[in-house]
Parts: structure tokens; C-alpha cells; sequence
């Protein structure tokens, strides 16, 4: 029998979000400012064999799903390498990977071959001008090359992020939405959050009244897809279309919260809206056991709050999502 991780409340714990870099080459109006220069320094990055030790210990423990993000992840070297040494650990069965595709023309084939298994994309707008508005820079060209080069690779689904900021893109849904069913990508919709000055500034907009119209507009029905994240998924009678909808503010998902988010310097996040935290680069630079490093993510596991409070305080969180991982 395998073994199980489960926090204070009886949730199990069977997801990581790993971020290798807090770098990105993109600016979204949501996330990073402009000009921020609050990066970890490099020599506290962990390096991959202390992620592959970190993430060996975590899976022993029963994690099994694996998510690389950032930052933006693409721009670690030789992130294919990496996710080459975390698909072949014993107990790692989903490994997936979050980007902007930017870059992702250039590393989709190898990814594949690597053993990552979904992709998720940000795609905020389908028009030009708005995606060197909301992401700061005018490379709406080259995430549809990444999504080809993907789709050429193999990757199926591939998943489409779209957060929907009231005033900026909301008008552009049904866009989104055909663009999806023609290309055969899984769109998801997702509400901003307070998470430092740039998500406190966000154009929130509840998605509840957007999922019921689109549920309505296109004769959806509830369903489920693979992938441990959070949605809550529309789908086509035919299967051939899923829209999902992440409403951490208008519908929040604490009580089934399966996920952890560990940063690029080895800092564990219990909670993307809470302070609880755990610092793994001291017992790994350290001479730790296996028994001691898997003692203190069962510690570490223990300190996860029951749920977040951005609706209480919104302006709790000081940091980045880049910071916290993706």
C-alpha cells in the first residue's frame, strides 16, 4: 500500500507545484510589475539534484503529481533534463508544466520526450495590442508558435489559462471560447488574486455569472478531466470542448486543497493566501537523512492552513506569484 500525506484537516497532499526560477520574460499587469528586481539570488536556487532529492522525498510520501512552473520555467537550463530525472523517480505518475510559451517552440519536442505529460498555456487575449498590454510585451506571435510546436509534439490536452480581468478581456470570452473549440485546446478561466500590489490592483471578476451564460450559450454539462488542479470543468455533450473555471475568490476550494507550492530557493508555501511556510535549502545543504527530510515535510504538511482569507483581507499577501511559484 502506498503511502498517503495528509495535512491537519484529513486533506490529502498528492500535488507539488515546483517553481525553478522566479525570472520571467513577461510583465502581467496581474502578477509582476514593471521593473521589479526582488529576484532570489541564483546561488540560492535549488540545483537539480536537490530538487530531485526534495521531490523523491515528497513522492516516497505519496505525492505522485509534479508540476514545474516559475516564474516562467522555460527559461531554467535545461529544464528538460530536469524533468528528465523527475518522471523516472519511483511514485512520480503526472508530470506537468505551466508556461508562457514564449519559449516554448524551442523546448516542446524535448519536453515530451522528457516525460511531461500536459502543458498548461497563458493566453490571456487573442488580440495583439491587449497582450502587449496585460503581459507587457507584444509576443502574442510567438506563444502561438509555442502552441503549434506543441501540438506537433504531441501534447494533448494542452490547456489554455485565461485570467479574466473585468474590463481589460472580459469582453473577449466568446472569442476565446472558439478559438478553443476550433483548435481543440481546453480553455480555463480564472479569477484574479490579491496577491501582492499588481493582483491587489487586478480588474477582478467573478466567474460564476460568465460560467452560467457560457453553460447556457453552448448546452454545457458538468464533468471532470485529468490533472490535479483546482477547476471545476464545463464540457460539450460530444466531449470535444471543456471550458474550466478557478474561482479562488467567488467559489473557493479549500476544503478539497490536494497542493503545496514549493519555491525556486527550497521555500515551501502552504497556502497561495496565508504566511505558513517552510524553508527545505537548510536541511538539504545541510547533511539532512532521507528520514529527517521526509520528517519535515510531514512537519512541514502540518502547518497548512484550512483555507485562504482574500475575501477578508485581500491586501494580507505582500508577495508575488512569481515569487510563490506559479
Amino acid at each position: 500500500m502506498s503511502a498517503t500525506l495528509q495535512d491537519q484537516f484529513g486533506r490529502r497532499i498528492d500535488y507539488v507545484r515546483l517553481s525553478v526560477t522566479d525570472r520571467c520574460d513577461l510583465r502581467c499587469s496581474y502578477c509582476m510589475p514593471e521593473g521589479f528586481q526582488g529576484f532570489e539570488e541564483p546561488e540560492h536556487w535549488l540545483d537539480f539534484d536537490e530538487i530531485e532529492r526534495l521531490v523523491g522525498a515528497f513522492a516516497r510520501l505519496g505525492v505522485s503529481r509534479i508540476r514545474l512552473t516559475g516564474g516562467e520555467p522555460l527559461l531554467r537550463r535545461d529544464i528538460s533534463g530536469l524533468a528528465r530525472r523527475i518522471a523516472a523517480l519511483p511514485g512520480v505518475e503526472d508530470l506537468s508544466l505551466s508556461t508562457n510559451a514564449t519559449q516554448l517552440d524551442k523546448h516542446a519536442e524535448a519536453l515530451k520526450a522528457a516525460g511531461v505529460t500536459r502543458l498548461n498555456v497563458s493566453l490571456d487575449s487573442l488580440q495583439q495590442a491587449r497582450v502587449e498590454k496585460i503581459n507587457g510585451r507584444d509576443v502574442l506571435a510567438k506563444v502561438m508558435a509555442g502552441l503549434a510546436a506543441a501540438q506537433e509534439a504531441g501534447f494533448s490536452p494542452i490547456k489554455l489559462n485565461m485570467v479574466a480581468l473585468a474590463g481589460s478581456n472580459d469582453d473577449e470570452i466568446d472569442e476565446m471560447v472558439a478559438f478553443c473549440m476550433q483548435r481543440g485546446f481546453v480553455l480555463r478561466l480564472i479569477e484574479s488574486m490579491p496577491m501582492g500590489s499588481t493582483g491587489q490592483n487586478a480588474e477582478y471578476l467573478d466567474l460564476q455569472p460568465v460560467k452560467e451564460r457560457l453553460r447556457r450559450q453552448f448546452n454545457l454539462m458538468e464533468t471532470t478531466l485529468p490533472g490535479a488542479g483546482p477547476a471545476r470543468y464545463l464540457g460539450s455533450a460530444d466531449g470535444r470542448f471543456n471550458v474550466g473555471f478557478i474561482t479562488p475568490i467567488s467559489q473557493h476550494f479549500c476544503e478539497t486543497c490536494n497542493r503545496v507550492r514549493v519555491a525556486v530557493d527550497g521555500t515551501a508555501y502552504m497556502c497561495l493566501g496565508q504566511d505558513e511556510k517552510f524553508e527545505f535549502r537548510p536541511l538539504l545543504r545541510g547533511g539532512c537523512s532521507d528520514a529527517e527530510l521526509e520528517a519535515a515535510i510531514v512537519h512541514a504538511i502540518n502547518l497548512k492552513p484550512e483555507r485562504h482569507e482574500f475575501r477578508e483581507a485581500p491586501h494580507k499577501i505582500l508577495r508575488f506569484m512569481s515569487m510563490t511559484g506559479g
